[in-house]
């Protein structure tokens, strides 16, 4: 983990989302196709908004298990950092890049959120049309470290 990566201890931030790597490729999420929704019908990560006094780890462990039944632990995180939130344009959101182990495809459970999951190269996601922008430059970011 670099060094601006402290795990998610601070306290003001809106929401964090988790680059999930299962093996060599992504976890990702097609958002709902709904009005007004953003990037409606776009490959999403996982993660979404803080709940109560959540830290920033807390909160991207348990939306992974809300959204894939995947159990997050501190040792599995490689990198993390703060970021404006660009949706709203003030507060923090936290962008975490974790690894399990290719296996836990098998363990996956698809939540309530979004039309259907899928695994996703590094590569496919980076160029994809669909993908969140700013997802795909805060990975980009992480593989410059």
């Amino acid at each position: 983990m670099g060094a601006e990566g402290n795990m998610g201890t601070e306290g003001g931030f809106d929401g964090a989302k988790v680059a999930l790597f299962l093996g060599d490729k992504l976890a990702v999420i097609l958002r709902d196709d709904l009005p007004g929704l953003s990037f409606a019908g776009h490959w999403d990560l996982p993660g979404g908004g803080r709940e109560r006094l959540e830290t920033p780890f807390e909160c991207v462990a348990r939306e992974c298990e809300e959204e894939l039944g995947l159990v997050l632990r501190q040792h599995n995180m490689v990198w993390s950092r703060a970021f404006n939130n660009a949706v709203t344009g003030k507060g923090n959101v936290w962008f975490f890049v974790a690894k399990l182990p290719v296996d836990a495809v098998e363990q996956v459970r698809f939540g309530s959120e979004g039309q259907r999951w899928t695994m996703m190269s590094t590569q496919g996601y980076l160029s994809h049309p669909k993908a969140v922008p700013a997802f795909q430059g805060r990975l980009r970011m992480w593989m410059e470290v």
